[in-house]
């Protein structure tokens, strides 16, 4: 398989250029790197070849690198049934620079498109409907991004008296916990809750 792989990688890197897209393979998995200004032309490639035929999407995803110039990873998964392979490309963009979308050459681009945008603030050019799919109307900010707070910044209930959803700012019942990650199996340095009551019925 691994062999198979590594002609697909060489091909592809000759077909599109090995300045704008680079290859590996690793534990038995073929990841194409493309450029931002290749990924159009490497997708086309991909889908239409002969020796390719990646006609199935089967997911869109972000990754979030904060502390890296280019902060985002858009990582596409592919299948070629008539080939029996799969393959992952990957771009990296900024936070202002639109990644070219893909709903011309598989429509199922369009929901993934959509979710990378809502969770991690990705943009995508030429999408015909870029807008939030899982997080509320007038939500405030991405929450894949790994900046963004665990509490969120508004919380969302249905008040009963105005008779529809409200958005709060956030109210912590209970404060955050400290934890000692010490197990009660082998015996903690202090009483645990509970345990004085076993402690005066044997004194």
């Amino acid at each position: 398989m691994d062999e198979t792989l590594t002609e697909l990688g060489e091909y592809a890197a000759q077909v599109i250029g090995a300045d704008r897209l680079d290859w590996q393979v690793a534990r038995g998995e073929l990841t194409l790197t493309a450029s931002l200004g290749a990924l159009i032309d490497t997708m086309r490639f991909l889908h239409d070849d002969a020796r390719c035929q990646f006609i199935c999407l089967i997911d869109i995803c972000g990754v979030d690198w904060p502390g890296r110039e280019k902060r985002f990873d858009v990582v596409y998964h592919l299948l070629s049934p008539k080939q029996n392979l799969r393959v992952r490309v990957k771009v990296a963009c900024d936070e202002d620079e639109a990644v070219p979308s893909l709903t011309e050459i598989w429509a199922a681009a369009d929901w993934f498109e959509r979710e990378a945008y809502d969770l991690y603030g990705i943009l995508f050019s030429d999408h015909p409907d870029l807008r939030r799919i899982l997080t509320d109307y007038g939500f405030e900010g991405h929450p894949l991004r790994k900046d963004f707070p665990l509490t969120g910044f508004v919380e969302v209930r249905y008040d009963d008296e105005l008779k529809r959803v409200v958005n709060e700012p956030v109210r912590l019942t209970q404060e955050f916990r400290s934890f000692d990650f010490l197990s009660p199996w082998e015996g903690t340095d202090y009483v645990l809750p509970g345990d004085e009551k076993a402690t005066s019925e044997q004194s």
